[in-house]
């Protein structure tokens, strides 16, 4: 969805009236649908205890990795826009989370059994996912977006590309071993997607990989409300068309209803936070995050009612660990 808010929120702003509204309309069929929810049991889901707020999974698609065929779950990330419309929080979930993966939704599969959160993927598609993640945060999920790594690439590139502040120097790990030194760069989508995949090069690993891809999804929604793209027609239509295609959405999800509902929240609204954990560990020969149960069930609760300003004023934004 963070792609998808940044075309929804630029839509409101630069649609220039009706000829706008119709043009997210012609956008709305450009959006592939997925049955997200397929198989899911009402009595297994949790109860929604905030009907005014809204709460989006979204999962990042790549292939990055040598000899992957199929497509895998780098990033899972929860977005809770309160009852209010007019800010989000972004909640990065690590992909390595070691969690209770639920029964499988089809008749000959197995589990309940643990694993990494992002197996839910690979075991069973989207509906499984969503169980799982319903299941880990006991967030009634509302809607789900999937993003394809390489279509992200094409809409930064559509915005002429976006700039991003590095962290800390490193040499990427992807010939020819790029590097990078700390500050503000100009990043392409080449660039962009190998600063966002690099985990190799940390001591941190994932945590870097979550936030560096935390920086780019605000990067991108800077320069997409930004007032070079919004009196550019061609880099518009480039950036907007590059978004419907690189994005899946759940059947019931209205492109046009959720412009609608995200019309007042722009980069600057959005909180980025990451999951608690208590750390990275093995279980058998496997590098996992073991969640820190009591951390996350206050973060989690606070998303369910809907009371993350008293949460935010607790605790100051997570920061990934260093």
């Amino acid at each position: 969805m963070t792609i998808l808010v940044a075309a929804l929120v630029l839509l409101v702003i630069g649609g220039g009236g009706v000829g706008g509204w119709l043009y997210v309309r012609s956008l709305e069929k450009q959006v592939e649908k997925v049955d997200a929810f397929n198989g899911l049991q009402e009595e297994q889901r949790p109860v929604r205890a905030a009907d005014s707020a809204l709460n989006f999974l979204v999962v990042g698609k790549d292939q990055s990795e040598p000899g992957d065929t199929v497509s895998r779950t780098d990033s899972i990330m929860l977005i809770h826009v309160p009852h209010s419309r007019d800010r989000a929080q972004l909640i990065s979930i690590p992909r390595d989370t070691w969690t209770t993966i639920p029964a499988s939704l089809v008749e000959d599969g197995g589990g309940p059994t643990k694993a990494k959160i992002n197996a839910a993927y690979a075991w069973g598609g989207t509906p499984l996912l969503v169980r799982t993640i319903e299941g880990f945060t006991g967030v009634r999920i509302d809607h789900v977006v999937e993003v394809d790594f390489v279509g992200f690439g094409k809409v930064i590139d559509a915005l002429g590309g976006v700039d991003v502040t590095v962290d800390r120097a490193f040499t990427s790990s992807v010939p020819p071993g790029r590097v990078y030194e700390p500050g503000v760069h100009h990043m392409d989508s080449a660039v962009a997607l190998e600063y966002a995949r690099e985990r190799h090069q940390f001591a941190d690993g994932d945590y870097s990989r979550m936030r560096h891809q935390q920086a780019i999804i605000a990067a991108v929604m800077r320069k997409a409300s930004s007032r070079g793209v919004l009196t550019n027609p061609g880099q518009l239509n480039d950036f907007l068309q590059g978004t419907a295609g690189a994005v899946q959405v759940d059947q019931k999800l209205s492109v046009f209803d959720t412009i609608w509902n995200l019309s007042g929240v722009s980069a600057e609204d959005v909180t980025m936070l990451t999951s608690p954990t208590t750390g990275v560990g093995m279980v058998g020969d496997q590098s996992v995050f073991f969640p820190d149960l009591a951390a996350s069930a206050k973060l989690f609760a606070a998303v369910k009612n809907d009371t993350m300003d008293e949460w935010l004023a607790e605790n100051s934004p997570a920061r990934n660990p260093n």
